[in-house]
């Protein structure tokens, strides 16, 4: 099988997916975070096809070419596809369409929250996980309203002035900091794919994937079986939440990254995918 990606179309119950697929061996299924896409992961990608694994990389919903409700004209109100919840429960039949029953998952920031729930809600499909800059959630009800209000405002600014505008904005917001250090060509790829983006379906998974509108999973994390690494910026200004999830999980490991901020597969990727290899090459014992 060829080491170059190729591009799966798939209808999982009524939602078309575009997926990413390499390599040959177990899988690794990997999650982007919020206005990436399965293209974030290309690095990683042919670092794992070259050590004999298959990388699964889908587009989550709202994002490249997956859309984010069932396409029925008959039903233009249908609800979003594009929630956590239903994300999660949607990459179960997704990895079986691939010829995958399980997969070692990596997920980033909003990845890493659907990850949590795969783990959670469809533990058979896990085998190691590797959260990089996980939230679980926002436990206060007060915040976690406060959060959808801000999310939706975002959503009708995308709306109203357009993705290139939006994405600018994006990209000066505190939390994105670390990726100014980044080099020109991984920024401007970064770029790239944030501007291919539907105006319409980032606005969806904000309002729908945000950390205000998912079922939070403080409370749930004991549930977690698979062994877990949890990848954390030295420099990420939300690394309290990240160490709160290792802290949550059993036996959950904590790596950082010194040197970086909120996404290290991009500030620090040689290190970021060193700790993502020797993890999922170890040896764990049930």
């Amino acid at each position: 099988m060829s080491d170059d990606p190729r591009l799966v179309n798939l209808e999982i119950d009524g939602l078309h997916w575009v997926v990413r697929v390499a390599g040959s061996g177990p899988a690794l299924l990997l999650l982007h975070g919020f206005t990436g896409s399965g293209r974030s992961w290309a690095d990683l990608m042919a670092e794992a096809t070259a050590a004999g694994r298959t990388v699964i990389a889908p587009d989550l919903p709202g994002h490249g070419g997956t859309a984010w409700a069932p396409a029925d004209p008959a039903d233009p109100g249908s609800p979003s596809r594009a929630t956590i919840e239903r994300t999660a429960d949607d990459l179960a039949p997704l990895l079986r369409a691939v010829g995958h029953e399980r997969a070692d998952v990596v997920g980033y920031s909003m990845g890493a929250r659907v990850a949590l729930r795969l783990a959670i809600a469809h533990a058979a499909c896990v085998g190691r996980l590797i959260l990089e800059a996980p939230s679980a959630g926002i436990a206060d009800p007060g915040e976690r309203s406060a959060r959808r209000a801000a999310d939706e405002a975002l959503a009708g600014t995308l709306e109203r002035d357009g993705i290139a505008a939006f994405v600018g904005s994006w990209e000066r917001t505190p939390v994105l900091a670390g990726e100014a250090h980044i080099d020109a060509v991984a920024r401007a790829a970064v770029r790239e794919i944030r501007l291919a983006h539907d105006p319409a379906g980032l606005a969806a998974s904000l309002r729908n994937a945000g950390q205000g509108a998912m079922e939070p999973l403080h409370g749930r994390l004991g549930e977690i079986s698979s062994p877990t690494l949890v990848i954390v910026g030295a420099d990420d200004p939300a690394r309290d939440r990240a160490e709160a999830v290792a802290a949550g999980i059993p036996g959950a490991r904590l790596a950082t990254v010194p040197r970086a901020g909120h996404a290290p597969h991009l500030e620090a990727p040689a290190a970021f995918n060193r700790l993502v290899f020797d993890f999922v090459s170890e040896e764990h014992v049930a």
